[in-house]
């Protein structure tokens, strides 16, 4: 026999989600995401041209200046330089911090099909 209370926990948590604006709950699998982590890959274009790759990136983030708080005009992370372009951590290709500015670079973020 099934206790209904057993599933009251289920049930308010569905309730409070529903509740929730769209910005919310994308907020919170965010950071359900960024708990468990992604496989994100960085592309970054020199016109039609791949000129550097970032592997196992678990986030990018947007920078916030410190004093007024006000987004800045770049993003960073960390991941591994992907040297030979292969979507592989090779010997050799070390973990990085990196920065790319919303102006002049053309870039793709996607998770590793692979």
């Amino acid at each position: 026999m099934y206790r209904f209370y057993t599933y009251i926990p289920w049930i308010l948590l569905l309730l409070l989600l529903a509740g929730c604006t769209q910005e919310t709950q994308n907020k919170f699998g965010r950071s359900i995401q960024n708990w468990t982590g992604t496989d994100g890959v960085l592309d970054i274009y020199a016109g039609d041209k791949l000129v550097k790759r970032f592997i196992k990136i678990d986030k990018i983030s947007t920078a916030y200046g410190t004093s007024d708080k006000a987004p800045r005009p770049y993003r960073f992370g960390y991941g591994f330089a992907d040297l030979n372009f292969n979507l592989i951590k090779d010997p050799g290709e070390k973990k990085v911090y990196f920065e790319f500015s919303d102006y002049s670079t053309s870039y793709v973020f996607y998770e590793n099909p692979s």
